[in-house]
């Protein structure tokens, strides 16, 4: 069998994507290089876990029930489901044991495999002090003011939103709504 020879258009090709590929490994390694250097972590943590007893207990029935399976908690279990870090600073207790007795009841909407009749029907069926402990634990995880895993922005002014305001807000905007950076500014 007679190999023939690449033209010219090809060779420009394989050259083009073979750079492309030493760029993204350099890259890759110049990245490593520059975070192992790091005194700090390359991202913030904005997550905190300080569990009680009943806590820790229900981050244990939480991923025996298998709940990892789905959902992502104390950067553990997959993102096919909610991201359940900072849950405690989005929802409280009460919330959440009824999101878990009647799901679509309490989301007003269709959820995946939580009731009675789905796939996960353990969550609607788990005993009552499986599901008190599991509610503690999911209330306990707690985000940073101001984080995507918190309820509140941060505290203080920003000037870019400020600015976006003032020119994308109706004008009747300010009487309706109350800013949500005002509940949470130290008095």
């Amino acid at each position: 069998m007679k190999l023939r020879q690449l033209k010219l258009g090809e060779k420009i090709l394989f050259g083009i994507v073979g750079l492309i590929c030493v760029f993204a490994v350099l890259s890759f390694i110049g990245l490593e290089i520059y975070r192992a250097r790091l005194d700090h972590p390359m991202y913030p943590v904005t997550s905190t876990y300080d569990f009680t007893p009943e806590g820790r207990h229900g981050s244990e029935v939480f991923r025996d029930s298998g709940c990892t399976s789905c959902h992502r908690a104390m950067r553990n279990g997959t993102n096919q489901g909610v991201d359940l870090d900072g849950i405690g600073s989005k929802r409280s207790p009460e919330y959440l044991k009824a999101f878990l007795r009647q799901p679509e009841a309490t989301y007003e909407t269709k959820t995946m495999d939580h009731g009675p009749s789905k796939g996960a029907a353990y969550v609607a069926g788990l005993p009552e002090a499986d599901l008190n402990a599991i509610v503690v634990f999911l209330s306990q995880l707690k985000a940073v003011q101001g984080s995507a895993d918190a309820r509140l922005p941060v505290p203080e002014r920003s000037g870019f939103v400020d600015a976006m305001v003032k020119m994308w807000a109706p004008s009747s905007w300010k009487a309706d709504r109350h800013d949500l950076r005002e509940e949470s500014a130290p008095k």
